[in-house]
């Protein structure tokens, strides 16, 4: 039987956060000190740990199936792959920033400018669009250091919290994309290898939407059912179960964690009592 090829970060942040999924997504993953390439026993898959910036070429050879790589190196690499979904985590944003003490006016300060980065496609791409003319430096890692050193007036970086560019004395000035942690697969595909693949995004799909959501319980007066289900934003109706006081029941549902904090308020208002919050470990839809 055929195994699906998956690259991932052979360390680092996103490293962490794939192995994180995949282990969610019930696959075994037990590999030795410096192994690059490893079998998965209880799913056709076999993991290679690639640098992250050859991630995006190996796919697009066929070397790799599939990959859990940042949406923002595809973008800038150009290759010819499917984005098959967005996962959620690992999330930044590629942005302008200069010195601290500099008075960056919109983007116009950067006509005549000197940029420094690693991503010099995307960033040419921005600037034409936006008909600026500068001077791209392409350069790999350390972009932070090249305005104090003289070699650029502005950067263009991956930025998260921005404390990098703090320590570094410079500021953000312009979101070029945002990006997060994506699956790809190459183009390629035999039909045996797109049904392996089937099968991984519907766990990938239970995990994450179980991660979004939380399961919700409470107690709510029988004349008030209608009331407090109708501002909850679930799936489908609400489940509803008779308590042993009499007039009351115990209404369960489904919520989109991000939609809670929206709602809480009205639900205590609508005669809600006892809200009781519990995470969902997978999600089957």
């Amino acid at each position: 039987m055929s195994k699906l090829k998956i690259a991932i970060q052979k360390s680092g942040r996103l490293n962490e956060e794939s192995l994180d999924l995949l282990k969610s997504c019930g696959i075994k993953v037990d590999n030795g000190r410096d192994q690059l390439k490893v079998a998965v026993p209880n799913f056709p898959l076999e993991i290679l740990y690639l640098r992250n910036s050859d991630i995006p070429q190996y796919l697009e050879d066929g070397v790799a199936d599939i990959a859990i790589v940042g949406e923002n190196l595809l973008i800038e690499q150009e290759k010819n792959v499917d984005i098959v979904r967005k996962l959620g985590f690992s999330k930044c944003r590629v942005s302008l920033a200069v010195p601290k003490e500099v008075e960056a006016d919109g983007l116009s300060y950067f006509n005549g400018k000197r940029i420094a980065t690693s991503y010099p496609n995307t960033v040419n791409k921005f600037l034409e669009a936006n008909n600026i003319n500068a001077e791209i430096h392409k350069i790999s890692g350390s972009v932070e250091i090249a305005p104090n050193i003289g070699l650029a007036d502005g950067i263009c970086d991956i930025v998260s919290s921005g404390s990098t560019l703090f320590k570094n004395g410079l500021k953000e000035t312009d979101v070029i994309l945002k990006s997060e942690a994506v699956l790809a697969a190459a183009r390629n595909l035999s039909e045996e290898k797109r049904t392996i693949l089937d099968k991984l995004i519907f766990r990938m799909e239970s995990v994450l939407r179980a991660k979004n959501s939380k399961y919700i319980l409470m107690n709510v007066p029988n004349e008030k059912i209608a009331a407090v289900s109708s501002i909850l934003p679930v799936l489908k109706s609400p489940t509803i179960l008779p308590l042993a006081e009499e007039g009351w029941s115990s209404l369960h549902s489904v919520i989109d964690e991000d939609k809670f904090w929206e709602v809480i308020d009205e639900l205590k208002d609508a005669g809600a009592e006892g809200i009781l919050i519990v995470p969902i470990d997978k999600m089957v839809m």
